[in-house]
């Protein structure tokens, strides 16, 4: 994080009456007059947090379409923002990885809620190559993300006590219409034959996705886009393409297209076609106002885009 941001960072931290050393704090309010303000950072969490809070809440997403979060930093713009909110609801398990300390200093003026911190580590993935941490990509199992929207009520339930209610029945009812959205990824996953359940990506970002769904998954670059593709990794998968014969790979509407175009290129040379298949959404989701820009809209788009690709 740059020195000015740091500075930004202290000065509303002084200004606000809290030293370096004071203890983590949650902001005190009555919501009886206004509704409360939420910064999130994915889109995924704030689609999330608009359907359990409903009229009760205003949400402000930092990373709009194709932001990747990985590689996020944020402005002053998003300082300033985050100290004027209620609570700041992140994804946790170093998916904002520019933004630990961001949160870090926050934590001392405002409500900040890992949604991740409620899953059972036993739920969670921990690839050897992401050394030691766990994988953040959760929401591609919708039934992990179900855990995190039962975290999402119980926080603004704490923090908002006298709209408990509200934020209850919201939860019930969106958590019932993400039951029917894990059915219907079960259902079009079925479609694909279990030998041609492929999944090859720009990178590692649908470890849970194949876990859940019944897919083994290959990525060209690691868990965080941080990490670059050489060319041993792609020596690597375009041969397993050509052995396995997999029709399709995918872009990532949050990664540059350039490593799955060289993928596509590499197998071209060893005498064997394989289809861009379309790109899916992984660390973003679609423009605000269209049903990709919406959880279940993403979710839904990307199994079909998946599906179609492969059984062709």
């Amino acid at each position: 994080m740059g020195n000015l941001i740091v500075s930004l960072l202290m000065f509303i931290l002084l200004s606000a009456g809290c030293s370096p050393q004071d203890q983590p704090t949650s902001k005190k309010a009555d919501f009886s007059s206004r509704k409360i303000r939420v910064i999130t950072t994915t889109g995924m969490i704030a689609d999330a947090v608009k359907n359990v809070g409903g009229e009760r809440v205003e949400v402000r997403a930092l990373m709009g379409p194709g932001v990747d979060p990985h590689l996020y930093k944020a402005s002053e713009g998003d300082v300033i923002r985050m100290a004027d909110a209620d609570i700041i609801f992140y994804n946790g398990l170093h998916l904002e990885g520019k933004m630990s300390e961001v949160f870090e200093q926050m934590q001392r003026r405002v409500k900040t809620a890992a949604i991740s911190d409620g899953i059972s580590r036993d739920s969670l993935l921990s690839p050897a190559a992401f050394q030691g941490n766990y994988d953040p990509h959760i929401w591609f199992d919708v039934g992990l993300w179900m855990q995190e929207v039962k975290n999402i009520g119980q926080t603004l339930m704490v923090l908002d006590s006298a709209s408990a209610e509200i934020y209850h029945g919201n939860a019930s009812a969106y958590l019932q219409q993400l039951v029917e959205l894990d059915a219907y990824v079960h259902q079009q996953a079925s479609r694909v034959p279990a030998e041609k359940r492929v999944l090859i990506t720009a990178h590692d970002a649908f470890n849970y996705f194949g876990r859940a769904y019944g897919f083994e998954v290959r990525g060209l670059q690691g868990i965080s886009t941080a990490a670059e593709a050489g060319t041993a990794d792609i020596k690597y998968l375009a041969n397993f393409i050509v052995e396995r014969k997999i029709p399709a790979v995918f872009v990532e509407s949050s990664v540059p297209p350039r490593y799955i175009e060289a993928l596509q290129a590499a197998v071209a040379a060893r005498g064997f076609q394989v289809e861009i298949g379309g790109s899916l959404y992984s660390d973003a989701m679609g423009s605000a106002g269209t049903l990709e820009g919406t959880y279940q809209g993403m979710v839904k788009y990307n199994i079909d885009t998946i599906v179609n690709a492969l059984i062709q």
